[in-house]
């Protein structure tokens, strides 16, 4: 079996979670047919299931990379994961990456008691076992969360999909490093906490994907303000790993604490931390802010829509995709 491993400068969109379900497969279409390279689906819980959003956007397109983001290791069997992953990656050789992390904490007690009592050994046994599955190989001795001891797959794809470990913070980075592919970071990702996450991560040839909240138009000032609100809950306490490496982490957590929440937050901060923390402006300003994501290390970057009409941004979006020659 052969691995993919992708280039850099690569330039992805995300599915929305709430995009009506009749411009699903219509969105994935034209985001193909505008030039992105990648396309990734979002698997939160009380929306859509992101192995069968995949499903649905790999048959309905021809090139475009399927990226799933982020699959629960507490909720969905590792065993059962490789199966479906494997498929997936049979049907589709070369289109698909596989983003794992421990899950949300209110959303996995929710969902039956799924929060584990260690995130990092529930992660480091569950892409332990899942590259060995998708690699043909058995499934390694149990573990404290993950059993799947003897377990082999018998269809197992000629492309081995990627798995990317949707972690922040040092400790969970350095993890991913040693486990699996690369890294997702799901939240908006500076340059400077894109560079961060790489020295933790301890490698140069893993991938590294982001997430960042975008607008683009020919009204710079415009784009900013349509991304603002997605903004609002990076100066939470728990994005403290995506805060501490910005060049103004200082004034940005002194003025989170001057407002009575994010909302505020997002709406007053200074122009320059929107357009540090966002891929938006101008064309040019957008190309820019990708450029420099990927010039901190980045492979994928990949653009969440901002505003009420997702499918209508993907063209402007797209404006902001490199000129490849």
């Amino acid at each position: 079996m052969t691995e993919t491993t992708e280039l850099p400068g690569r330039v992805g969109v995300m599915l929305p979670r709430d995009l009506p379900v009749h411009q699903v497969l219509p969105y994935a279409r034209r985001a193909e047919e505008l030039g992105f390279d990648e396309l990734w689906v979002v698997e939160d819980l009380g929306w859509r299931g992101g192995i069968a959003q995949a499903a649905g956007v790999l048959a309905a397109t021809e090139r475009i990379t399927v990226g799933l983001g982020i699959l629960p290791a507490g909720a969905r069997n590792a065993c059962f994961a490789a199966m479906e992953l494997a498929t997936l990656a049979q049907l589709h050789p070369g289109r698909l990456t596989a983003g794992v992390g421990h899950g949300m904490r209110d959303w996995m007690d929710q969902a039956g008691g799924a929060w584990p009592a260690s995130p990092l050994t529930l992660l480091r046994e569950y892409a332990t076992a899942l590259r060995a599955l998708l690699r043909g190989q058995d499934g390694p001795a149990d573990g404290r969360y993950v059993r799947c001891h003897g377990v082999r797959l018998t269809e197992t794809p000629e492309v081995v999909p990627p798995v990317v470990l949707g972690v922040r913070g040092p400790r969970s980075q350095a993890l991913a490093g040693e486990v699996a592919d690369g890294l997702l970071l799901a939240e908006p990702a500076a340059p400077a906490y894109v560079a961060a996450s790489l020295r933790h991560l301890g490698r140069t040839d893993a991938q590294v994907v982001t997430y960042d909240v975008a607008a683009v138009d020919e009204d710079g000032e415009a784009a900013v303000a349509r991304v603002r609100a997605g903004l609002a809950a990076i100066g939470e306490p728990d994005w403290a790993p995506h805060i501490d490496p910005l060049p103004f982490a200082a004034e940005f957590r002194a003025h989170r604490a001057a407002c009575a929440d994010g909302a505020q937050f997002a709406r007053t901060m200074p122009a320059e931390w929107v357009r540090a923390l966002a891929v938006t402006g101008t064309p040019a300003q957008a190309r820019a802010a990708i450029a420099a994501r990927h010039a901190a290390g980045a492979t994928c970057v990949v653009l969440a829509p901002a505003g009420p009409d997702p499918l209508g941004a993907l063209k402007s979006l797209a404006l902001a995709l490199p000129d490849r020659g």
